[in-house]
């Protein structure tokens, strides 16, 4: 089963990533200014300083988002940012009960759910700001087919993942770092109830955002020759 707190993390196996500076105290070390530095040193982060975020710097980064392409520049994704730990502590406890379920379903020994639980949850409550991104189809085009439908709605998913590296990339860019969650994906009822968020919103995906505790491993990435399959 795939792990639904898993990160979408740096993944590959060839060449290192760029090296970076220490995160601790990122907000006041030099982030590169050139597209193509801030693209490879964006890191996904998983422990974050106390320090909050200053609201302007949260907006600014979801105004980043807007800018993405979307289908018919309908802009199919909404936020919920959340900050007050108590928010963000009902929120990991509904996902973490149903996480649960599913790790105990899996076979998983006692010892091994309590300890994925318990780090899931730290991550959600360390980080200053949770940003939970929705998918919103309700300005789509209607087609008749199922077939049409899918693909509309299909759109609307590749545009909301736009959307979330416009952010990932703008954090970065301003001294933050931020880390992507996937769990909302395998319980969005859950998360719509625990948040009492309106049933149009379809949960996707969670980013933590703040200022880096330490420096994330860094994975490797493929190099080009094994990715592109065909250039005539």
């Amino acid at each position: 089963m795939t792990d639904p707190i898993r990160s979408h993390t740096d993944a590959g196996s060839a060449e290192p990533a760029a090296p970076h500076t220490s995160a601790v105290g990122a907000a006041d070390t030099a982030r590169p200014t050139s597209l193509s530095a801030i693209i490879r040193g964006r890191r996904s982060v998983r422990h974050y300083q106390s320090r909050p975020v200053p609201r302007e710097l949260v907006e600014q980064i979801l105004d980043a988002a807007t800018w993405a392409p979307s289908p018919h520049g309908a802009q199919p994704w909404r936020f919920v940012v959340l900050t007050r730990p108590e928010v963000k502590a009902r929120l990991a406890d509904a996902m973490g009960a149903d996480w649960q379920r599913n790790l105990e379903m899996d076979g998983q020994d006692a010892a091994t759910v309590a300890i994925r639980l318990q780090k899931s949850r730290q991550r959600l409550l360390e980080a200053p700001v949770l940003v939970l991104l929705c998918l919103y189809l309700e300005d789509l085009d209607r087609y008749p087919d199922v077939q049409r439908q899918m693909a509309e709605e299909t759109m609307a998913v590749q545009s909301l993942g736009a959307a979330a590296q416009n952010m990932l990339l703008t954090a970065y860019s301003l001294g933050l770092d931020m880390g992507w969650m996937c769990a909302p994906l395998f319980c969005p009822d859950i998360v719509v109830t625990a948040l009492d968020l309106p049933r149009t919103l379809k949960p996707h995906a969670l980013l933590t955002l703040g200022y880096a505790a330490r420096d994330p491993k860094r994975r490797s990435r493929r190099p080009l020759s094994q990715l592109i399959i065909r250039y005539d």
